[in-house]
């Protein structure tokens, strides 16, 4: 994707890959594919763009309700909404490698919505910061005298 100017606001990325997928409830397996996910989200930041998982903001809705497993009702009756109400603020999708229904479940939302979905983080724009921008812009010559 084409490098942009600051004056394009940072996108804001989902980051859809397995979580609770391959693991059979396991905790540390769990713990493995969050630490994945999370992986991903300094390279989005480094391209000039804000990245985000659906379980930054489900888990504490979760929690606050009562939700204490991943197998549990509480747990499955907010996991998915709140990601369908992430993804209406959303601008993009990353989705990484992985069997994992909820991430494709997001996606076909996404590719609905006309969001753009990218399987690597190179393929997001890189928006120049503004001492970048102004390095990169060519110099003027000097008038004639």
């Amino acid at each position: 994707m084409p490098i942009t100017p600051n004056s394009h606001p940072p996108m804001l990325v989902l980051i859809a890959g397995p979580y609770l997928s391959g693991t059979d409830g396991d905790p540390e397996k769990i713990a493995a594919n969050r630490a994945r996910l999370e992986a991903a989200a300094l390279p989005i930041y480094e391209r000039g763009h804000l990245p985000l998982l659906g379980e930054w903001l489900a888990l504490p809705i979760i929690h606050a309700a009562g939700g204490r497993e991943t197998s549990d009702d509480i747990f499955h009756a907010y996991q998915y909404p709140v990601a369908e109400r992430l993804l209406s603020r959303c601008d993009a999708v990353l989705r990484l490698p992985g069997e994992s229904r909820g991430a494709d479940m997001g996606v076909a939302r996404a590719r609905a919505r006309g969001l753009p979905v990218v399987h690597h983080v190179d393929e997001l724009p890189l928006r120049l910061s503004q001492a970048q921008a102004q390095a990169q812009a060519p110099v003027a010559p000097e008038p004639a005298r």
